[in-house]
């Protein structure tokens, strides 16, 4: 008997039942062995018997031979024969006298093993199992009362599942399958499973199954999948929604912010450009409710995903400061940032993203805060990129605190809270936890708030920190005269982490102290630096400052640089200061302001560089764009900046106009992407395989489609820009410039 025999009997008889609990095979088994052992005893019992039985009798006949007459000689013969048959006859039937006790443990055996089948039969019908005994041509030879209730055959014996009507549907494991039975209760699923078994008493094959009603979870199993299409398909369905409301939202907000821009190119009194402001500020409000409502779809269907790449974190922050300082300057307060020297000038993440999150930190902070300023700093700490946006508004509560991070949630004055949907922060916080970071506030009702986000760049640093940077103004000693606020202090932060000395001043009298008090240290300045709010009050006291050889350098806005240097200064610098800015003035290598994009530029009303506007000159730009505002808009965008400009209205044209038979090829191409006579996403990058052999042609991309899988495939068909609607015509303007001179060199 097997060992896993033996465990199970031990557990059946603890059980109080019989040995049948043991599989088919152990107790064939079991049989098997217990007959050969009896079979063996017997034979060795009955040869001993005969082996005495011989031995003593001719031991005796020899006795008796010898020592007693013939008569009395036959008489023992016959007596020892007797006794011999006797032995004999006992040894061969003394089998019988134990049948009746083996029949007794047989057949308590046998009644263990039939309470045992007949408790489980009772606990599978129960449970609702069914339980059906065929043979290997697949008749059915024994079934339980719930098939024949399920199938509604009183006498299945003899008849096949298939017969009966039983559709078998194969599972993925052999011998488990779905079954379908039309039940009188209707059509149910049963989840049937075959075994192979021996018939102990007859040693045929038989095929054992059991099944068990799975109708219930195969239904929910069913509806789950159902419902997990249908949101499926409502999300595309949602996405297509978004994407043509989308579309159609930003056309109309190109014409309004596009003659918006251009009817401020005229001239104008200042309470019309007030009204345009207004205007310009509304339409941009639209715009960012358009990004906010796809972004969040676009996080709630789980195609979200990050576009990691080495980027210049310095420039990235100082360019969203730059875009907001005039929002804020307009509100009377300042903006500035500050990155510690310890920052490597790239690192790994998605530019995108962190523009945006940056951008919807610091424009709450400015919408926010009446008096004081805004203030962003950044700095590694543990290779983790730490980045805090401080400001003087007006505080939030805890319970504010607690909840704004939620969708549709907003903080601060009720005046304030249309101006939004309340999706930026929460969205921020999702792109950060996508980072793999953190978004976090503190704030104190009346004192103020700052948020910080900290993620760990992806992969190792693109290079590590210029260990120089922390010394590049060792030899500068600035005294810097400024009002109090955030951008003065964060100036002579600046300044001291890159080596150098700075002394601040706020008033007249500070000046005279720091002249009358400590002249060695007055002696040692290199440079003076004066803010223009306050130039004024200090025109006297500079003007007969001792050490003419020190550098001064005025510090201006854009909104108040005038167009020629003033005379008192060496040089001057605008605030929000630039890192890179500050260091090459205050080290002689940078004289008067440096030239900042046009993207960047927060100066609202100044035209386009009379340097753009000279190189234009007989250059013939292509615009295709079926919208008749928009076209207007490109076209006077253009020519006001020198071009020559040719318009067509559909994909066909375009495709016409650059053909190898054309008589006159243009030297860029601006088209939109959805227009009459095709998809974009097909047509376009079938064009610029047209343009890539001898002809040289960039094309610019306008799109409504602001999704980065679209510019994805636009760039890496050969487009040289994608511009989202509306888009900015001096960022158009600037990507035609760099094109075009990208284009010049290719050719020289």
């Amino acid at each position: 008997m097997s060992e896993l025999a033996r465990l199970r009997q031990k557990v059946s008889d603890e059980l109080g039942l019989a040995a049948t609990a043991a599989q088919p095979g152990d107790r064939v088994e079991a049989t098997t062995h217990h007959a050969d052992e009896e079979h063996a005893t017997d034979t060795r019992s009955i040869a001993l018997y005969v082996a005495v039985s011989l031995s003593v009798g001719a031991f005796s006949a020899a006795l008796i031979a010898l020592a007693v007459p013939y008569a009395v000689t036959v008489a023992l013969a016959t007596f020892f024969g007797a006794v011999l048959v006797g032995v004999l006859l006992y040894a061969l039937f003394d089998e019988s006298f134990h049948q009746p006790t083996v029949r007794a443990a047989d057949s308590d055996l046998r009644l263990r093993q039939t309470q045992n089948r007949s408790l489980i039969a009772e606990m599978q019908e129960f449970m609702g199992d069914i339980v059906v005994i065929r043979d290997m041509n697949r008749r059915i030879v024994e079934a339980n009362r719930v098939f024949r209730e399920m199938t509604g055959c009183a006498a299945p014996e003899g008849l096949s599942c298939e017969e009966i009507g039983i559709a078998f549907r194969p599972g993925d494991k052999v011998h488990a399958y779905d079954v379908e039975i039309a039940t009188p209760f209707g059509q149910r699923i049963f989840s049937w499973h075959d075994v192979v078994t021996r018939d102990l008493a007859s040693s045929r094959l038989l095929i054992s199954s059991i099944a068990r009603d799975v109708t219930e979870e195969r239904l929910a199993l069913g509806e789950r999948e159902d419902a997990r299409l249908r949101a499926e398909k409502a999300d595309a369905e949602k996405a297509r929604l978004l994407a043509t409301v989308s579309h159609e939202i930003r056309l109309p907000l190109s014409g309004m912010l596009g003659m918006n821009h251009l009817l401020s190119q005229t001239r104008l009194n200042e309470e019309q450009r007030n009204y345009l402001d207004g205007m310009r500020q509304s339409g941009q409000s639209l715009v960012q409710l358009v990004e906010d409502l796809l972004d969040y779809s676009t996080m709630e269907a789980g195609r979200f995903r990050l576009n990691p790449r080495a980027e210049n974190l310095r420039r990235l922050i100082e360019s969203i400061v730059e875009m907001l300082a005039h929002r804020a300057h307009e509100k009377g307060i300042e903006i500035t940032s500050f990155v510690a020297p310890n920052v490597p000038d790239h690192l790994d993440f998605d530019p995108a993203r962190l523009r945006q999150v940056l951008f919807n930190l610091l424009g709450n902070a400015v919408k926010f805060t009446q008096e004081g300023g805004v203030v962003i700093r950044a700095r590694m700490a543990d290779d983790e990129l730490h980045i805090a946006v401080e400001d003087t508004g007006p505080g939030m509560s805890r319970a504010e605190q607690a909840r704004i991070f939620g969708e549709f949630e907003q903080a601060g004055p009720l005046s304030q809270r249309s101006a939004g949907t309340g999706l930026g922060l929460a969205i921020s916080a999702r792109i950060v936890r996508e980072f793999g970071g953190r978004l976090t506030v503190s704030s104190r009702k009346g004192k103020g708030s700052t948020f910080k986000l900290a993620f760990r760049p992806a992969g190792a640093p693109a290079e590590m920190a210029d260990p120089g940077r922390r010394h590049c103004l060792r030899h500068t000693n600035v005294l810097l005269i400024a009002p109090k606020g955030v951008a003065a202090a964060v100036t002579m932060e600046a300044i001291e982490a890159f080596g150098g000395q700075c002394t601040l001043i706020h008033q007249p009298e500070d000046l005279e102290k720091l002249r009358k008090g400590s002249a060695a240290r007055a002696a040692d300045l290199t440079d003076i630096i004066v803010d223009r709010r306050i130039a004024p009050l200090f025109r006297d006291a500079l003007k007969d400052w001792p050490q003419q050889n020190v550098r001064r350098t005025l510090l201006v806005s854009p909104e108040e640089r005038p167009s020629t240097m003033h005379v008192a200064f060496d040089a001057w610098l605008i605030r929000p200061l630039r890192e890179k800015s500050l260091i090459d003035v205050l080290c002689g290598r940078l004289r008067g302001i440096e030239r900042r994009d046009a993207i960047n530029d927060n100066h609202p009303d100044v035209g386009f560089s009379s340097r753009v506007a000279e190189g234009a000159s007989g250059i013939e730009i292509l615009v295709a764009e079926d919208d008749a505002v928009n076209q207007r808009i490109i076209r006077a965008v253009l020519e006001k900046s020198g071009y020559i400009v040719r318009a067509v209205e559909d994909f066909e044209a375009l495709r016409q106009s650059v053909e190898p038979g054309a008589t006159r090829l243009p030297d860029l191409i601006v088209s939109d992407l959805n227009m009459p006579g095709g998809e974009g996403l097909d047509v376009l990058p079938d064009l610029l395989h047209m343009l890539k052999d001898e002809r040289n042609i960039p094309v610019i991309v306008l799109s409504a489609d602001a999704s980065d899988a679209t510019a994805e495939i636009l760039l890496a068909a050969g487009v040289g820009a994608v511009l989202t609607k509306p888009a900015d015509p001096r960022r158009l303007v600037e990507e035609i410039h760099r094109l075009l001179e990208a284009k010049r060199l290719s050719l020289s």
